[in-house]
């Protein structure tokens, strides 16, 4: 229920932004308007032609800017839309890169959600030529946000720690080798300790404070990419300077 929440956090969260857009820019345009009237209400010896011209033009590109974030909301409700009609359990052809992308923009939104100061430097380095993956989109998704949220939370925490002096990063990667895709997700938070990776995959295993974490994300993950998906997934870490995990997916 926890992700549950953090992921519709995330989803008006980025719904709210162009919407954010949309509304400013159209009470812009109102105002505009009644200056538009005012001018032209004037006598005609009194109007100032330049001012009107200005008026307009600004007008017109205040509407190409709402033209321009309507349809970016479109697209998200779009998009969730299409993941919401695939039969749950069902593997369907999926862009693996639009995947990681949309649920890395909700992860982040969802955490920025709570804490607006906290700013991630957000670096993606993802292979075009990777064929769609016959891959259950639900569940993959779930498995990348989890993923997500774990490494901003470390880095939030790291932050938390360190100040101004710290600048979190989040580093992911898809590459295609050996009819394998490996998506690649790395960040410079606090790191994990040798005796904390053996135990990261268990089940109720967690590092977080009560309340914070069930133990049960990385868990369900590890199911997800090796039971459902036949691929694998690893993790290497480098006690208070990064993580990176590598999910692998067959062709």
């Amino acid at each position: 229920m926890a992700s549950l929440g953090e992921l519709t956090a995330g989803i008006a969260h980025e719904i709210q932004n162009p919407l954010n857009f949309v509304n400013n820019f159209s009470e812009l345009n109102t105002e505009l308007i009644e200056e538009l009237k005012v001018e032209r209400l004037k006598p005609k010896a009194e109007r100032d032609v330049q001012s009107e011209d200005d008026l307009l033009n600004t007008l017109e590109e205040n509407s190409k800017k709402i033209e321009l974030h309507g349809k970016r909301a479109e697209s998200i409700v779009r998009s969730m839309l299409e993941h919401s009609q695939a039969k749950p359990g069902e593997k369907t052809a999926t862009n693996i890169n639009i995947l990681a992308e949309e649920f890395l923009k909700l992860s982040y939104h969802a955490i920025r959600s709570k804490d607006n100061s906290f700013n991630v430097n957000i670096m993606t380095e993802l292979d075009p030529s990777i064929p769609q993956l016959k891959v259950i989109p639900a569940d993959i998704g779930r498995v990348l946000i989890n993923i997500f949220n774990n490494a901003f939370y470390s880095m939030n925490e790291k932050k938390c720690m360190l100040g101004e002096s710290y600048s979190p990063s989040l580093y992911v990667q898809s590459l295609l080798h050996d009819k394998l895709v490996d998506i690649i997700i790395k960040d410079n938070g606090n790191g994990i300790s040798e005796a904390v990776l053996s135990k990261i995959f268990q089940p109720f295993f967690t590092t977080k404070p009560t309340g914070n974490g069930t133990g049960l994300g990385l868990s369900l993950s590890y199911d997800i990419i090796t039971k459902a998906h036949g691929g694998s997934i690893s993790v290497s870490s480098a006690v208070g300077e990064d993580c990176t995990f590598i999910i692998s997916l067959p062709v």
